[in-house]
């Protein structure tokens, strides 16, 4: 029965967030809210009102998260190494631009 639920609140689409499964009719990622509640401490209600969702579909997202955590915590990890990465390669230049302004 709780396949069928879950089903109901979470899909995987190619092309949307890069194929993430994330809450049905929006962008919101499993990933985003687990990290909204396990990470920031909000309430699934508080993540509901925050970003206009059924409570659930969070409890859905959070259903969903717990039975593919490894998977899901995986994919978030090199995420952010690629990221720290191409920010490495590709440093910002806005902290020159702010001192040139402030020398002038």
């Amino acid at each position: 029965m709780m396949g069928l639920v879950t089903v109901q609140h979470i899909e995987q689409t190619p092309g949307v967030r890069g194929g993430k499964p994330h809450i049905v009719g929006t962008r919101i990622t499993v990933a985003d809210v687990a990290f909204c509640h396990l990470q920031q401490g909000l309430s699934v209600a508080e993540i509901a009102a925050e970003y206009d969702l059924s409570l659930a579909s969070v409890h859905a997202a959070l259903a969903y998260y717990f039975d593919h955590r490894a998977e899901i915590d995986h994919a978030r990890a090199e995420d952010e190494a690629y990221a720290a990465e191409f920010a490495r390669e590709h440093p910002s230049i806005l902290p020159t631009k702010l001192s040139r302004r402030r020398d002038r």
